[in-house]
């Protein structure tokens, strides 16, 4: 038995590789999250700006007539509900958290958790910026019964 030793093929590999890397990566970047809001909130379409900044990913909007039942139907508990749901990768993000957080979770994926949340609108996050005023807020990360802080903003 005899093996071909050509060096002219092994930089293939290490092409082949890199082409291989470049379209996951590329499809990473493509993927499309989907966001739920009522047709008359215009905070939410601000917030999916924020999102789409640097065309980091695409994102579908879906008028619902009924954000209560989205909101069930995706566990968000009722004390950290806000305005608009996103659903991205597999993750519930709930209401206006900004978008390193969401870029934060994506890289990190905790086993735990199944979402983020900002709960109600406060002033000065992201899609909710009124000249200067600004609320201090958390991002909540929930999942399996539990709950923890996932950033703070002042």
């Amino acid at each position: 038995m005899s093996f071909d030793r050509n060096p002219t093929r092994r930089p293939l590999l290490p092409i082949l590789g890199t082409i291989l890397l470049a379209a996951c990566t590329g499809a990473a970047q493509a993927a499309s999250f989907t966001m739920y809001r009522d047709p008359s909130c215009g905070c939410c379409e601000a917030w999916a700006a924020h999102m789409r900044q640097g065309d980091r990913h695409d994102i579908i909007t879906v008028d619902h007539p009924d954000m209560a039942s989205v909101k069930t139907q995706n566990g968000i508990p009722d004390d950290l509900r806000s305005c608009h749901t996103m659903i991205a990768d597999g993750y519930v993000i709930e209401g206006h958290v900004p978008s390193a957080d969401v870029e934060r979770l994506l890289a990190e994926r905790p086993d735990w958790v199944g979402g983020l949340a900002v709960a109600g609108m406060p002033l000065g996050s992201p899609g909710m910026e009124a000249g200067g005023k600004v609320q201090p807020y958390q991002v909540i990360a929930f999942g399996n019964g539990r709950r923890e802080v996932f950033a703070s903003y002042p």
